[in-house]
């Protein structure tokens, strides 16, 4: 308001503007300034991981440094103690895999460098100076070649594309640096040292000092899914069921996000996380009490079925969205069964969760009968109003285009979503609007441009329609949840077999009721891809 009155009473040049500029400027920047400290503070509070790792990487560096600060090191060393700083920048991770994969890429491919370019070294000290750096030439463009072709391979290229780097980075230049320098073999030796220390002290932080496994939080964030799904089921149905008063207080609200896509956003964008933090999973020892290896490809399965659920939840949804809509009353006829199916599958999909959070097996009751009885009462809804789904031509409260048409003009279908009971025709009543149209000279401009917007429905309801036919795609991807569950289920179950999952006990669900309430406020969904600074 400020800058408006400033703007509205000054003059209209460019010295007026400056200041201004200036001070919106600083406003911005201190508003984020502001919010600086609020964000360090939350990244924190979400994942207390993450500050731990941060100390782990200090204490990393200050003992690295140690090679060039003490002076016994340094003259053991030299100027190579570079090395193990950037050693540890580059390996050190968030998880133990990710930190393993990198420190055991890295000391391979130095290792596998060093030795080649010793014996490059060795070969081309057998000829003379010319044919030396003839020799060295050509090794570096065949050896450079050869490694960076099996970088495309995909087995190289998901598990030591980042060994293979060093490995070309080294031994160029080792190699290189052999032809004017004489004691390159000191030099190799005290840099390999080096970056082995490096990965000891990377290794020693990742796996012993507060470890952060990989399998874990592919574990965690696994069970979350399942949550997620459920929570978009409920909230999906409830609100197609929704009443006026209740869709507009909805709209009104402040909350700009939307429950239901948030749900199951986090799946559908999962591939890629998924399968790296399997990936780093793979590299892990087996650390568990009794030190079962991790099935990592099991949860990648589990993971594309979970996926292929998800975009069924995504079509549920855009019943949501659609432009034609059955109308709220007939809705209501089958509120009730639809409403006790999306609550059955919601059970289903949590108790999924808690089986896999708590690695158990599941309930034998997960597919009871109060689900299937939910499907019959579907059933029995839809069938006790079959004039709904057929659609009757004797129906003498239907509309013909050319009403539609009226209503266009008058105004009448300004809103955005329209009922399909407002515009049912057959295909005369369209052709009688198509004469009415190329009959209608007189007809402006600017009335033409009000019909446009409604020959895509016109189109589309040219056929015989019944005004449930909107709500029918709706139940049948109901349905389809459910027939999709049975593949969910089959896949924890196989992941509870392999992953030595133990047994059901009733006992465990009064221990879950007194663990769930100590985590109703602390557990949450997270909205988005939990952090994972494993790098590429």
């Amino acid at each position: 308001m400020v800058v408006e009155m400033e703007v509205n009473n000054g003059e209209n040049t460019n010295n007026n503007w400056v200041p201004i500029m200036k001070k919106l400027h600083i406003n911005v920047i201190g508003e984020k300034m502001k919010k600086f400290p609020r964000t360090i503070w939350r990244i924190g509070k979400e994942d207390p991981r993450r500050v731990i790792h941060s100390l782990k990487v200090g204490i990393s560096l200050t003992l690295v440094s140690l090679l060039y600060l003490m002076e016994p090191l340094f003259k053991g060393f030299g100027s190579n103690a570079i090395w193990a700083v950037m050693t540890v920048v580059v390996v050190l991770e968030f998880t133990a895999g990710a930190t393993l994969c990198k420190g055991l890429n890295r000391g391979l491919g130095t290792l596998l460098a060093g030795s080649l370019a010793f014996l490059i070294e060795y070969v081309a000290t057998k000829t003379g100076h010319v044919f030396r750096a003839i020799f060295i030439g050509a090794a570096l463009f065949f050896i450079g070649a050869t490694a960076t072709y099996m970088r495309f391979i995909p087995y190289i290229k998901k598990n030591y594309d980042y060994g293979v780097v060093i490995f070309l980075l080294t031994f160029n230049l080792i190699t290189v640096s052999s032809y004017r320098v004489d004691n390159v073999l000191k030099i190799a030796h005290e840099r390999f040292y080096t970056i082995a220390i490096g990965c000891g002290i990377c290794l020693l932080m990742s796996l012993l000092i507060f470890p952060n496994w990989s399998g874990e939080d592919l574990h965690n964030f696994t069970a979350a899914k399942f949550e997620g799904l459920a929570k978009s089921i409920e909230a999906c149905v409830n609100e197609y069921f929704s009443d006026e008063e209740q869709q507009k207080a909805r709209e009104n609200s402040s909350d700009l996000e939307d429950p239901i896509y948030n749900g199951y956003k986090t799946v559908l964008d999962s591939k890629s996380f998924d399968e790296t933090l399997a990936l780093y999973a793979s590299w892990e020892p087996r650390h568990s009490r009794h030190c079962y290896r991790f099935p990592w490809q099991q949860y990648v399965k589990l993971g594309n079925v979970l996926r292929h659920f998800g975009y069924t939840i995504v079509a549920l949804h855009g019943c949501l969205q659609t432009e034609i809509q059955t109308p709220r009353s007939v809705r209501a006829m089958f509120k009730d069964p639809c409403i006790r199916l999306s609550g059955e599958v919601a059970k289903a999909l949590k108790e999924l969760g808690d089986s896999i959070r708590y690695r158990r097996h599941c309930s034998p009751e997960i597919l009871s009968d109060h689900l299937h009885e939910a499907l019959q009462d579907l059933n029995k809804a839809i069938k006790s109003q079959p004039k709904l789904f057929i659609g009757s031509k004797n129906n003498t409260n239907k509309l013909t285009l050319a009403t539609v048409v009226s209503k266009g003009q008058s105004g009448a279908l300004n809103s955005r979503r329209v009922s399909l009971s407002s515009v049912k025709t057959d295909t005369s009543a369209l052709l009688d609007w198509k004469s009415k149209l190329r009959g209608g000279s007189s007809t402006t401009t600017n009335e033409n441009s009000k019909l446009r917007p409604t020959l895509s429905k016109i189109a589309i309801t040219s056929l015989e329609f019944s005004e449930a036919l909107p709500f029918a795609a709706f139940a049948s991807l109901s349905v389809e949840i459910v027939a999709r569950l049975d593949l969910v289920i089959e896949q924890v179950e196989e992941l509870g077999r392999i992953a030595h999952f133990k047994e059901y006990n009733d006992d465990d669900n009064v221990e879950l009721v007194v663990v769930e309430i100590d985590k109703k406020n602390s557990r949450t969904l997270p909205n988005q891809l939990p952090t994972q600074d494993a790098g590429d």
